[in-house]
């Protein structure tokens, strides 16, 4: 059997050994008779599990004690709306266009006032990020918007903002967990988790415990932060199997070696691809190399006719999801923790052979 790989963008691969573990506790959860996916979210049976991922994931990052996890739903770009209703009090806010997603959390905040634009990288069509020392903010914002890593574009920042006098917000959707970072450097933190957590259905939150103080009074109790907190994320019933799945990969994470020994993989893969693409004359990858993802890499056949093709005999031979954005077209292939480095030659196999059958 030819093997498989899927470089979906998201919903994406979850690790084989996670899988095979709910396999094996899908109908019978430690004994209880019951799967994970009946339980009740307040019963003694589910409790542990949510604790645990909680847990887990303070460990994996070294989340200090005033920070507070929220595990909600919606999906990170429902926080597009909620950031502002949690922090913005009538206050201004900075975002930076790093790609399309975090050009599109600017616009959903236009519903509110005094959103602004601290940098954009649009006018060279994202290539390359909007360095943060370029970044033009008021001290008086309530907060400064950016995205660590866009799926679309390719484009991720490998530095922790260094700014004191304004909290930071982050979308970190796409390569949270893939390496270390300060969480301090943040005063929130969010990621939808159907890339490098697990299903989709989960996004998380990580907030200081200084920032649940300003939410608009208008703000519905399942939108609140604060009263999400004040509930252990349970004021309406959370999405339980998919934080059960959550805590199976930050075990895995943590078998693996934790995050240090997850990046010096991430490297790994991304820069054997990256390597080969470079040295190509029938494939190329137009990003700033001080900006290209680990996690997303984007690449265009210089021959564009041949794309549609390339992805239909890619997935003929089990490598599945190559096709571009439709926003951007080309080819996109997404490796994340759970892409093993197989994977990613398996690929460029393939790619040396199309590229020799078609010159």
């Amino acid at each position: 059997m030819t093997c498989q790989y899927n470089f979906s963008a998201g919903p994406s691969m979850i690790p084989r050994a996670v899988l095979n573990q709910a396999q094996e506790e899908l109908l019978d959860w430690h004994g209880t008779g019951m799967s994970v996916m009946e339980m009740s979210h307040r019963s003694k049976q589910y409790l542990p599990i949510i604790e645990e991922a909680e847990a887990g994931l303070r460990d994996l990052l070294s989340i200090p004690k005033n920070y507070k996890v929220l595990f909600l739903q919606g999906g990170a770009i429902t926080q597009n709306i909620m950031v502002p209703m949690n922090l913005l009090a009538n206050r201004s806010a900075s975002y930076v266009a790093s790609g399309y997603w975090s050009k599109r959390t600017y616009t959903d905040a236009q519903v509110f006032s005094n959103i602004n634009m601290a940098a954009s990288s649009e006018s060279i069509n994202y290539t390359q990020a909007p360095n943060m020392k370029s970044w033009n903010f008021s001290k008086q914002d309530a907060y400064v918007h950016f995205c660590l890593n866009e799926t679309i574009h390719g484009v991720e920042y490998f530095e922790d903002p260094k700014i004191d006098e304004v909290p930071i917000v982050c979308d970190m959707s796409s390569n949270i967990l893939s390496r270390g970072i300060d969480v301090s450097s943040y005063g929130v933190i969010y990621a939808g988790a159907q890339k490098n957590i697990g299903p989709a259905g989960l996004t998380l939150i990580i907030v200081r415990d200084d920032l649940l103080d300003f939410a608009d009074k208008k703000t519905p109790t399942t939108l609140s932060w604060k009263i999400q907190s004040d509930n252990n994320s349970m004021i309406n019933t959370p999405s339980t199997f998919s934080i059960y799945m959550a805590g199976l990969v930050f075990k895995w994470l943590k078998e693996k070696g934790g995050l240090k020994e997850v990046e010096k993989f991430n490297i790994k893969k991304a820069s054997v691809l990256y390597d080969f693409i470079d040295q190509s004359d029938f494939y190329y990858n137009d990003i700033d190399i001080s900006n290209r993802s680990r996690m997303n890499v984007p690449f265009r056949i210089k021959d564009d006719s041949l794309t549609m093709t390339f992805v239909a005999e890619a997935e003929k031979k089990g490598l599945y999801q190559l096709k571009g954005h439709r926003l951007v077209g080309g080819l996109r292939a997404s490796i994340y923790n759970a892409m093993p480095i197989e994977g990613v030659n398996a690929l460029i196999q393939f790619m040396k052979e199309f590229e020799k059958n078609n010159t």
